[in-house]
């Protein structure tokens, strides 16, 4: 049975942008740079989505989960601004590295606005990043820090954390990969600075398991296709299509493991609405909850030595 047009619906979209001005050696998308017409591109798949967005009547929760670096693009900016005055949006967050000028805030409605910002020390000062999130206290959005969890950015790591307000949550992303191994002393350095690291650094069985993806979550790509989420291939439909919303409906899992934050959240065993509660986009926990989850649920997990995916 498809979804009730009155429900609340939660989309990440990624749009067919992929460029970034940092230069990261863990990222693939390090200091690509995109031709005019493809800014055009993206331009004209952000525009259509933000269409959608406004004629919907439903509940809608928008998180953009760009392959590059979106923010530094007025577009995006102006997208946040939008969607974030529409009465149907509850929030609108996004994924950046926080280099892009934040003046548009402005504009926007705070309430409703969510920031996952990883702070990537090789690529801007410390001072900087900092001045950029004490902006975005005084702006009253809602907003996390993190590190991508290599080992060598532990210095790194310990200092924004001691610089910034106990309220802004800090968490790092692990490092799925052979790139780098974890030690123990590296493991319990991550887990004392972010007590839910250990739940990301491990990949959730999720073959068959409830999972909110392809019901009141989906991803959404620049033509409108739709899947459960971005680890699924396989596609549910296309919002632009007429009748879309029957095709939302409960469904199982059908990866095998799930091991990305933005992905393993909606697996519904796991209860992380509960512990993210209004922050869940923004990766901003209710700080009460943090300690109370990770005695409660991570022994339920399979654990992995080595150090997410390619990070924001």
């Amino acid at each position: 049975m498809g979804c009730e047009v009155s429900a609340s619906l939660t989309v990440l979209y990624r749009g067919p942008l992929s460029s970034c001005n940092y230069g990261c050696t863990y990222c693939p998308f390090a200091k690509h740079h995109e031709t005019d017409e493809e800014h055009a591109t993206d331009a004209r798949a952000l525009e259509r989505f933000l269409r959608w967005c406004e004629a919907r009547v439903a509940p809608l929760r928008v998180f953009f989960t760009p392959w590059g670096e979106a923010l530094t693009q007025r577009r995006y900016q102006d997208a946040l601004s939008r969607l974030s005055k529409l009465p149907h949006v509850e929030k609108v967050a996004i994924q950046t590295n926080l280099s892009a000028r934040l003046d548009f805030l402005e504009t926007c409605e705070p309430s409703k606005v969510g920031i996952w910002a990883t702070y990537h020390p090789d690529w801007t000062k410390e001072a900087r990043f900092l001045e950029q999130c004490a902006r975005l206290k005084t702006s009253g959005v809602s907003f996390s820090v993190g590190v991508v969890g290599f080992p060598k950015f532990r210095d790194a790591l310990d200092s924004v954390r001691a610089k910034l307000p106990e309220s802004v949550y800090v968490w790092v992303n692990a490092v799925k990969s052979s790139d780098a191994g974890y030690s123990a002393d590296d493991l319990a350095h991550f887990t004392r600075v972010d007590p839910l690291f250990p739940l990301n650094n491990a990949r959730h069985p999720s073959l068959g398991r409830a999972c909110a993806g392809g019901h009141t979550v989906i991803s959404v790509d620049g033509d409108g296709v739709a899947r459960s989420c971005h680890f699924i291939r396989e596609p549910i439909g296309n919002v632009y299509e007429t009748g879309f919303d029957e095709v939302l409906a409960p469904r199982p899992c059908s990866a095998v493991t799930c091991g990305c934050h933005i992905g393993y959240v909606h697996l519904e065993h796991l209860s992380l609405e509960q512990v993210f509660g209004s922050g869940l986009l923004e990766r901003a926990p209710l700080r009460e909850k943090v300690h109370l989850f990770r005695s409660a649920r991570v022994t339920q997990t399979t654990s992995h030595p080595s150090p997410e995916g390619t990070p924001p």
